[in-house]
Parts: C-alpha cells; structure tokens; sequence
C-alpha cells in the first residue's frame, strides 16, 4: 500500500516526519512517499522515496503555491493514505478525502496557542484569528480519518474516536551509551533545537555570563539555528556570549555525540500555554544521551522530571537560578551522574519512540483493513 506524507513548511529530514513516521512505516512494509520543499528528489537506504518541491523565503508564497504544488504531487502518488503535516493543508486534506483518499491530520502543536505568539500578526488580531483557527480545525478533524496529535493535551482538542496520541520521544538506538566517569565529563552545557527568545536563548546567554566569574573554562554549546538573524546578532552582542560555541544544524549522530559528557542539557522554554503543555522532545533526548536536565518549572514537567529524578527545574525567565543550578551540577559530580542514568533508564522504559512507533502502526493497520473493506 502506497502512503504519502506530505509537508509545505517543514524540512525533508524533520525528525518527527521523517526519521520517526516514514522510516517507521517502511519498516513495517508501506510504500512510503515524503513530499516535503527545499529538496531533490531521492530514495534513502530504507527505500522511502522523497519527491522534493521548491522551498519559498516568503511565507505567503509558501502558503499559496508550495501547498498547491504538495497536493499535486500528493495526487501523482496515488497514494491509498495521505498524511499531513502543516495546518495551511488543511484544505488539501479534505480535497484529497472527497477524492477518496484516507486522510490523517498530524497536529504537532497546539494551533491556536502557538497563534497567540506569533510575532508576525499584529497582536490585537491574534485571538481572533487564533479562535478562528481552533474553529477551522476542530471542523475539519471530524472529516479526516484519523488525528494523530503530538501531546495528550492537543489530542483533547479532538473527536477521541479518532485521535491518536503519537508522542515525540528519542529513537533508543540513537544513545546507546549512557553514564561516563568523572574524567570523561565535558566542562560544557549544551542547548539543541531551533533558537527563539522564546525558547530562552537570552537567559541561557545571560546566565553564561554569571557563571564565567565562578567557572571560567565551563562553556554553553548551541547546535540549532536562530529564527531571527537580528535575534542573533543581539545576543551575540552580549557578554556571556564569549562562553558559547555556536555549532549551527548538526547531523543526528552529531547530537548524540554532543550530549556525550555534557554537564547538563538545557530547556528553558518561557512559560507561554502552548510551552507548559509540550512534550519538548529535547528533554526526553538529554535523558536519553544520560546527563542532567536544566528544565523549565511547569507542572507537567515537573511530574516527569521529578518522576525520573532527572535533573533540576528552575524559572526560566531568571538567569540567576539557570545559573546556580547549572554550578550545583559542576559541583556535585555524583549526584549529577545519578539524575543522568536515572534519565536514561527512564526513555528506556517508558519515554522512547518504540512504544509510540507501534500506537501509529497500528493506526495504519486499521486503515489500511478500512481501505480493503
């Protein structure tokens, strides 16, 4: 059976789309085709083709003519399940359900959330749009056959007959090796993933600067890239940013490698309601690579960390407390070393992408019986 992911915003080799969903699917036999823009056409080592389409700088371009350009090659499959990515495709999904396609909706955030923090819409239009939005949406889920939803706090938003709750956490084979010795222990913290202020790039940086008196030689290392090149420009103005290593995108086995040794793993997202309701998945891949987490203090990740005693949470708009808490983990060696593979031990039991790798085959399966039926 031939199934199609489709996107018009991500990139090709997005973790989620592609290296968790396609490349589980083709191990489990589909025919797996990824469109995605900013590629060429190629065929991995698996066998999942990717039919690539120009990306477009402007995001009304993208929305006008990359989506229109997605659905064609969506059409050109023949694909017997469509499964998008992108809410801008909404109205491609639903062309493609009245043609009789089988059609999934894979909602990554909370839409009219991540509406409210949009820089780009003027702020008094936000909560209009966003409540217009929410509307588009919960109208549309109950077209589509199936909603796989990233967190069980978007899944709520959705008819539960039909939603499934697929959960970004690491690939277990990605960390193998977990735990290192005092001598092998990195004098670094590392940051990975797309750089916001948001994400609390200028406490991180802010907070670099009040450790340098007390621990010189500790440095930050940053392996994502910065959503604003002006953003970058006025951190990398700012005196901790003397302490930073700036990496820009690394390969997946680079990240792994990074983790390594580190003394801690930063996620200090600010506390809008579309952050304290994630799952970031750079949280669940610190504990995977086993070292400590410097975690922002919301309820729901409170329960985890402090459930796998993984680290320290801290208020990620004070760069004081990311910066004793990151000197108590230098300082304190063993204890730090215990949270990493307590972590560790926690993805693999229960946070790891196997378990939720059999929830989205399973849909499929389901499907896919539907569709002979």
């Amino acid at each position: 059976m031939v199934v199609a992911h489709l996107t018009s915003a991500h990139p090709v080799h997005d973790v989620r789309i592609y290296v968790k969903e396609c490349r589980t699917l083709r191990a489990a036999g589909y025919d797996v085709v990824l469109v995605a823009p900013g590629c060429a056409d190629s065929v991995d080592d698996l066998g999942v083709r990717i039919v690539g389409r120009p990306r477009r700088r402007r995001r009304l371009g993208r929305i006008l003519f990359t989506t229109l350009e997605v659905l064609v090659e969506a059409l050109r499959t023949r694909a017997e399940i469509v499964h998008f990515h992108d809410p801008e495709l909404i109205p491609s999904g639903l062309l493609l359900k009245l043609l009789g396609r089988r059609v999934i909706y894979d909602v990554h955030e909370n839409l009219p959330d991540q509406v409210l923090n949009k820089t780009w819409l003027p702020q008094g239009f936000r909560k209009v749009i966003g409540a217009l939005m929410d509307g588009v949406e919960r109208a549309a889920a109950l077209a589509f056959d199936g909603i796989v939803a990233a967190t069980p706090q978007i899944a709520c938003r959705f008819p539960s007959r039909k939603t499934n709750v697929v959960q970004n956490f690491p690939i277990k084979s990605e960390f193998t090796t977990v735990g290192v010795s005092e001598h092998e222990r990195s004098p670094r913290v590392v940051y990975v993933g797309n750089i916001a202020e948001i994400r609390g790039i200028v406490q991180m940086v802010r907070a670099m600067e009040l450790i340098r008196e007390r621990a010189p030689k500790l440095r930050m290392s940053i392996a994502g890239a910065f959503s604003d090149p002006s953003l970058q420009d006025r951190v990398a103005s700012m005196p901790g940013w003397q302490s930073v290593d700036f990496l820009g995108w690394q390969p997946r086995e680079g990240i792994a490698e990074l983790l390594r040794g580190a003394v801690a793993g930063l996620v200090v997202l600010h506390p809008t309601r579309s952050y304290m309701e994630a799952y970031p998945v750079k949280l669940f891949e610190y504990m995977a690579a086993g070292i400590p987490v410097i975690a922002s203090d919301f309820p729901l990740w409170r329960e985890i960390v402090g459930s796998a005693r993984c680290g320290l949470l801290v208020n990620p708009l004070d760069p004081e407390q990311i910066a004793e808490a990151t000197l108590w983990l230098l300082e304190h060696e063993k204890e730090a070393r215990a949270m990493g593979v307590s972590g560790a031990e926690a993805v693999r039991s229960t946070f790891n992408w196997d378990k939720e790798a059999e929830k989205l085959t399973a849909l499929y399966s389901r499907l896919s019986s539907q569709q002979g039926s």
